[in-house]
């Protein structure tokens, strides 16, 4: 080899070898890079740790806020509202009976029959979307729009020749806001949730903003107050029928949860909603909601709404992510509403977005597109369960909703996984603390086991002295009913939590449209006399 080909050898091997340390140097660079994604991805986790320890932590503290909600006005971020609903349906009851449904967006109107045995039929169901501009409107546009659409369904029931004139019709009212209830019919609004923003109707009674709507519409109408339930009642002269309408304003869609549970299976003790938001209620006794001493119930127990959303405690797990996403909501700094944006669906797909674009900082491996990243709420929570719950080998599921909702195409297998793992670490986190909050709600009433043994039902649904009292919960809600996982997690946990000896005797059942049919369950069991009284813990 001459001394041209050795120069021309030597001159490739350096420049191999430098073309080889520029490749290494980047693998390099890329592991950390890689490296350091994960570790986001490992500190996020790490920071949502919910052992079983935090868990009972939680529990204590949510036992203790309920215990301060009850004793004084103010006294917890629990507000411990009391609906003044101290009957229960049981399944004795019969007649038909009319329900109203503003919980969101939509509006329902419904006819439910009830006969023998706890059957019922639903023989008409309505449902209309509320105009958007109305949700910001006035007071009174709203509810002359609920009252038309009340008095377009009786005209047609009245027309139907294949229904039975009803003189009289028993009529309940969910309305899925926060409400301080003065009676079991009426109650002033605390505040508008769930995008609605209403500002004059702040303050006012829900019952009389009904009623002005159906005076506005021309409707013959009289009102007198009936000592036995406090209900409000309405004679009113529609098309060729003279009915008479008692309606019962039952403010919210746990209460309902909570009869339709309770009608179907007398063990039921307490409901929890678990979807866009979250809330829950109970049964609780009379001579424990200290703030309202001298309250006489016949049952001697009140139904009561905690608004739970609003539990805080420094036990739950709070990372980073919490407080920007606390920062950049309605009502920021102060915790408001801290349970509710570490469980419910409003806030879990959003959560995991934060997530992602945090992990995106440390690699780009989206490039520019990543830039729908920064779009709050752009990952809704039913897209964040589709991708947790992929079972396909090349997660395709994954790769479709990042290219068609974040507009993120081609991410690498390996990526993909690793948001699969922020949905499960979200979604786990969540569905563990509704576990313990629920476990909260047992021990206030002692139907954790924590007190020992107690007599009452068994599971078997007999008397025996000596054995743990049978506990039925009935949940609703999109999160829970409709997303696996996220039942699975809290089924797992409150199970962990109770213990094996306690958990067989608590039962979680799903329910479904408690905010309609209960409604109009709880027009029937305040209607009728022969009742029997709820059984308090």
């Amino acid at each position: 080899m001459g001394k041209v080909g050795f120069g021309l050898a030597v001159t490739c091997a350096v420049a191999s070898c430098a073309i080889a340390a520029i490749l290494v140097s980047r693998r390099v660079k890329s592991r950390r890079k890689w490296n350091r994604m994960v570790g986001v991805l490992g500190e996020f986790e790490e920071g949502c740790s919910t052992s079983i320890g935090r868990l009972r932590q939680v529990v204590d503290a949510m036992d203790v806020e309920m215990h301060a909600g009850l004793a004084s006005e103010g006294g917890s971020k629990l507000k411990m509202l009391l609906t003044f609903i101290d009957n229960l349906p049981n399944g004795n009851e019969k007649g038909n009976y009319y329900a109203l449904d503003l919980g969101g967006t939509n509006f329902r109107i419904l006819r439910l029959q009830l006969g023998d045995e706890r059957s019922m039929i639903l023989r008409h169901d309505v449902e209309q979307p509320i105009p958007p501009a109305l949700m910001t409107s006035t007071s009174e546009d709203l509810f002359d729009f609920i009252a038309s659409s009340l008095e377009q369904f009786v005209e047609r029931e009245a027309n139907s020749s294949d229904l039975p004139l009803v003189k009289r019709r028993e009529l309940g009212f969910t309305f899925s806001f926060p409400v301080k209830q003065t009676s079991v019919s009426s109650g002033i609004l605390i505040k508008w949730t769930k995008g609605f923003s209403i500002e004059d109707m702040v303050g006012k009674d829900v019952a009389e903003c009904l009623q002005q709507a159906m005076i506005k519409r021309g409707l013959d109408m009289r009102v007198a107050a009936l000592r036995k339930d406090e209900a409000l009642k309405f004679n009113l002269n529609l098309v060729k029928a003279i009915e008479e309408i008692t309606i019962h304003v039952y403010v919210n869609d746990t209460v309902g949860t909570l009869a339709l549970g309770h009608y179907h299976d007398e063990d039921t003790v307490a409901a929890v909603i678990i979807g866009t938001g979250t809330n829950a209620c109970y049964v609780e006794r009379t001579d424990a909601i200290i703030k309202c001493q001298g309250l006489l119930t016949n049952s001697g127990g009140m139904v009561v709404n905690m608004e739970w959303g609003n539990f805080w405690s420094s036990h739950l797990p709070r990372t980073s992510y919490d407080v920007d996403l606390d920062t950049d909501s309605p009502n920021p700094n102060d915790q408001a509403r801290g349970f509710e944006k570490m469980i419910s669906g409003m806030y879990l797909g959003d959560i995991v977005r934060r997530v992602i674009l945090s992990m995106s900082h440390e690699l780009d491996i989206f490039g520019d597109v990543a830039s729908s990243l920064l779009v709050p709420f752009i990952l809704r929570t039913p897209l964040m369960a589709v991708m947790h719950e992929d079972d396909s080998p090349d997660l395709r599921e994954v790769a479709r909703i990042l290219k068609d909702t974040l507009k993120i195409p081609d991410v690498p297998l390996k990526v993909r996984k690793l948001i699969v793992k922020v949905c499960d670490v979200v979604t786990r986190r969540a569905a563990r603390l509704a576990a313990a909050g629920i476990v909260g709600i047992l021990k206030k009433i002692g139907r954790d086991g924590s007190s020992g043994i107690m007599s009452g039902r068994t599971k078997n649904g007999g008397e025996s002295s000596g054995k743990m009292r049978r506990t039925v919960v009935a949940i609703e809600g999109g999160l829970y009913v409709r997303y696996s996982m996220f039942r699975e997690y809290l089924n797992e946990a409150v199970a962990e939590i109770l213990g094996e000896e306690i958990a067989p005797h608590v039962i979680l059942r799903v329910s479904e449209d408690g905010s309609g049919i209960g409604a109009a369950l709880l027009a029937a069991s305040h209607s009728s006399p022969s009742v029997d009284s709820v059984s308090l813990p």
